[in-house]
Parts: structure tokens; sequence; C-alpha cells
């Protein structure tokens, strides 16, 4: 039984959005939603949950369904609330009377610390500022869940925990998923609705084998595309040759036949839709100057410490060579982005770096953290590449527009794009600082799929030489070539990341 149909649904809002998209979800459903930044996941989520009127189709839920929405940001309003108050403070007043053990459930099947509890979320990491909207949503005892990126700013043990807690729900509520992480995908859906402009697909699938799907979807919607093309080629050709020769004769039959080959050219390329042409939200290119020193980095038991000077680990003996891709692993505080800090402090020359970083002379960094920090909020995209790089105007229009920032964002404040593009703006002048070595601290936070692919193919094609922390999983997976791990306050080296990613999952267990 259908608990929520949605037929023929359109959403215009500056532009179409989604078009003639048709679902029905029913009891049992864990339907991952797949799309590029800025194509419509939130927007259907919101149509879904009946907080925004589709502009034509409709959305039917069955009589008294209750939808629990987990947005992707914490409103304002809740961030000088404790984490228990938050959960707390959707129950009503009966139950807050005498069912406030809801929410205690709620937090203990969450793995909450009694210790973070009684915290401000504003004082919380951003991963348990998502999970205290989660259990605020779930508390409700909502019949169909719909989570908007619940991984983001989760590591790999919450991550990991959060799966198992998906998985352990009753199997009759449906959990509708918008995620760009793959891996996060395959553990928790069984469906797959790659959210298109046109031609949206649906595959009883997880991700991984769904793309497969759609991918030999694609080849044949293309094979057929080329084909009816063709076709309706020939029939403009017959009808101006037609054309020609009723023009001559006077032939009323041959202007009627002209008329008809035309109609039937224009139907075969109207029902077309080449739905395998959309495209990413912008292009990802890097670069690679190239480098002659075979050693890039040499570490001899350099000290990372917190800025008390409590040690957090030393790095023992270590090099970074010229194509390694080196992925730092460790569980969260373990002193990642801290060692990451420092590395580029080393490399950009400033005061106070451990005399036991050395580094090659010609070593030309690009480095990008998690929070794109190096991207102020007030400038602007157009007026931020003009400044960084010698490039004229009409030039630095294109490769932003190429990148995704059309021309009605380039002279738009940074702090008002989307993650998406702002992370793609990140990405752009990467490419043009043209280094080689790469420093990249959670570069997949805000890219779509089709963006952490595209960043995928460039680091191998341009061999680069890097040193990256992330908790995607996927992306760890295709790009490592050395692994380091952070344990026992020592950096050690390791073959592969699958034994931290299993004992993360211990950690939870």
């Amino acid at each position: 039984m259908a608990l929520i149909t949605l037929r023929n649904l359109g959403v215009t809002l500056s532009g179409p959005v989604i078009s003639n998209l048709n679902l029905t979800v029913g009891a049992g459903d864990r339907v991952g939603i797949v799309a590029p930044n800025g194509r419509g996941k939130s927007t259907l989520l919101n149509c879904i949950a009946g907080r925004l009127d589709p502009t034509v189709g409709e959305v039917t839920r069955s009589r008294g369904l209750r939808v629990g929405y987990v947005e992707q940001n914490v409103p304002i309003a809740l961030m000088e609330l404790p984490f228990a108050d938050v959960v707390r403070q959707v129950l009503s007043a009966e139950q807050a009377a005498s069912e406030s053990w809801r929410a205690d459930v709620v937090l203990d099947g969450l793995d909450v610390p009694e210790v973070l509890r009684q915290r401000p979320l504003s004082q919380l990491s951003g991963g348990w500022q998502r999970l205290a909207l989660l259990a605020r949503v779930w508390v409700t005892d909502p019949d169909v869940l719909l989570l908007d990126e619940p991984t983001n700013h989760l590591d790999i043990a919450k991550i990991a925990r959060l799966e198992d807690w998906l998985n352990a729900l009753p199997r009759d509520v449906p959990v509708l998923i918008c995620s760009h992480d793959r891996a996060f995908l395959d553990a928790t859906t069984n469906r797959t609705l790659f959210l298109r402009l046109e031609q949206s697909q649906v595959f009883s699938l997880p991700y991984n084998r769904a793309r497969e799907a759609l991918e030999q979807a694609d080849a044949s919607d293309e094979r057929r595309y080329h084909r009816d093309m063709k076709a309706a080629q020939q029939l403009r050709r017959q009808a101006a040759k037609l054309n020609n020769i009723g023009v001559n004769s006077g032939s009323d039959l041959l202007t009627v036949k002209t008329k008809q080959l035309k109609q039937r050219a224009d139907r075969l390329e109207d029902a077309a839709r080449p739905g395998f042409l959309e495209r990413s939200a912008g292009a990802i290119r890097l670069a690679n100057r190239g480098v002659n020193a075979k050693v890039l980095i040499a570490l001899d038991d350099a000290s990372v410490e917190t800025s008390d000077g409590t040690l957090l680990f030393k790095s023992g003996k270590q090099w970074i060579c010229q194509g390694d891709r080196i992925v730092l692993l460790g569980k969260n505080g373990a002193g990642k982005s801290r060692f990451v800090e420092m590395i580029r402090r080393a490399i950009i020359g400033q005061n106070g770096v451990p005399e036991a970083i050395r580094l090659t002379p010609s070593l030309v960094l690009g480095h990008s953290d998690q929070n794109l920090s190096s991207l102020a909020d007030d400038d602007t995209p157009l007026a931020a590449i003009t400044r960084l790089f010698e490039l004229g105007e009409q030039r630095a229009r294109t490769l932003l527009a190429g990148a995704g920032i059309g021309v009605d964002m380039q002279s738009r404040a940074i702090g008002r794009l989307s993650g998406g593009q702002k992370a793609r703006l990140a990405m752009l002048v990467l490419r043009l600082q043209a280094p080689n070595f790469y420093l990249l601290d959670e570069p997949t936070n805000h890219l779509d799929i089709d963006g952490q692919e595209a960043l995928e193919d460039e680091l191998l094609t341009q061999e680069a030489s890097c040193l990256l922390v992330s908790h995607d999983r996927s992306f760890v997976r295709a790009i490592g070539n050395r692994f380091w791990v952070i344990e026992k306050r020592r950096l050690v080296e390791v073959d592969g990341p699958e034994e931290f990613f299993a004992s993360a999952v211990g950690q939870m267990a």
C-alpha cells in the first residue's frame, strides 16, 4: 500500500526545478534521492513534507500520516538550548509531564553521552547538532522519516552509528534520504531515485547497483537519441527536396507531404529529451605544475599539540614523496586538522613551526580547509578571482561560469552562495594556484556525487601529490595510495583504511 504518491509533480521557483515526477513510497521503502547540487532534492522533501506546494501535479499522503523532516541546518533559535531540551521541546505539555522518558529513549538510542545532553548546541560539534535535529524529529514518533544530508559534519564513527540506527528502525517505517555519501546510501537504502529535471529514474536497488543500472539506461537512451536525431535529419532533408520540387511544380500534394515530414521530424526531436545529457552543477579541474624532488616533506618526530601545549601525537620519521596520496585517519579530536594546519604553516613560512618539518624548496601549496575559510563571505567570486590571479574580467567570468558560478552569482557575496557553489569556487582557486602539493581537509564537504567523482578523477589524472583528511569512505578508498592513522599518540602507517573503518564502527557498538 502506498503511503505517499507523487503524480506528475513539477516545481518552478526562479526556473523549473522538478518536472513530471512520479513516485510511490510504501512501507519498508528506504529511498536514496540523488542529484547534483541545486537540482531540487531539498525542494522535493519540502513538497513531500507539505511545507511547499508543487507548481503542478500533486502529493497524496495516506490519511493521518505523520511526516518527520530532518532538515540540513539548525535553526538559530535552538542554538542556545541544551541538547536534551531541544529534543523535549517538541513534546506536548501532556507528554512532557508524563512521558519525558521518550526523549531519554531516543537519546540513548543515538548514544548521546550524558555529559553532552545539558550543553547548548552552540557548544557542540556540527555532527552532534545534526543528531540533535534527528532526535528532535524522531521523538514525535513519525510514520515517515525524511533526512536531508544527514551525514554532513559526522565523523566515521557517528556515520556508522547512524547507519545502525536507521537499519534498526521498524521495517514498516519508510525513510527518504537526500545524500551525497555513496557508502552511506549503499548501507541504508533499497531504492534509488535519480532526480532529474527531465526523466527522473527510479531503481529498486541501493546506490552503486542503481548507478550501474542508470548508466545502462542512459547508454540505451543515448543510442536511441542519436538514432532519432539521425532519422529527424533525414526527414528534414526529404522535406527540403520535396519542397523544392513542389515549388517548381506547383503541386499542392507535395506541399502537404513536406509539411507532414517536418511534423514527424518535430515529434521525434521533441520526444527525445536526452536525460543522459544532464550535467553536474559545475566542472572541477585541478593542475599540477610538477616538481623534480622525490621527497617533498620530511617529518622527524614532529609534535602536534593543542593550543595549551598538550601533546596530541608525534609523527615519528615519515616522508611525503612525489605521487603520494596520503589519507590521514583518526578519531575526532586526535589532531588531524591541527596536523594539516601545522604542515600548511610550514609551507607558507609562518613562525613557530617545528624544525622537525623539512620541505623541498620548490614546494607550491594548494590548500583547502573544511570550512573553506580562505573565501571571505563578504567578498564576491569575481573580485576574489581577479584579485588573487592576473586575469582579465572576461577570462575570470568564463572560468567562474565553467565552475558553476553563473553570471548572476559572480558579483554576489560569497556568503550567499550554496555550499556546493562555494566548494566549486574553492576548487577553482586551487586550480589557478597551479600547486605541486595539495593539502585537503574534508574536500568533499558540500560536493555532490558528480563533484566528488570529478575531484577523484582530477587528483588521479594529474598524478597529484596530496595529504588529505576525509570522512567520506568512498572517496578515501578511491584516492588513497598511502594511509596514516593516529593511534596511541603516534602516527602509524597502515596498509589500507578498512581496519580503521571497522574500528570506528566498533567504537559505537
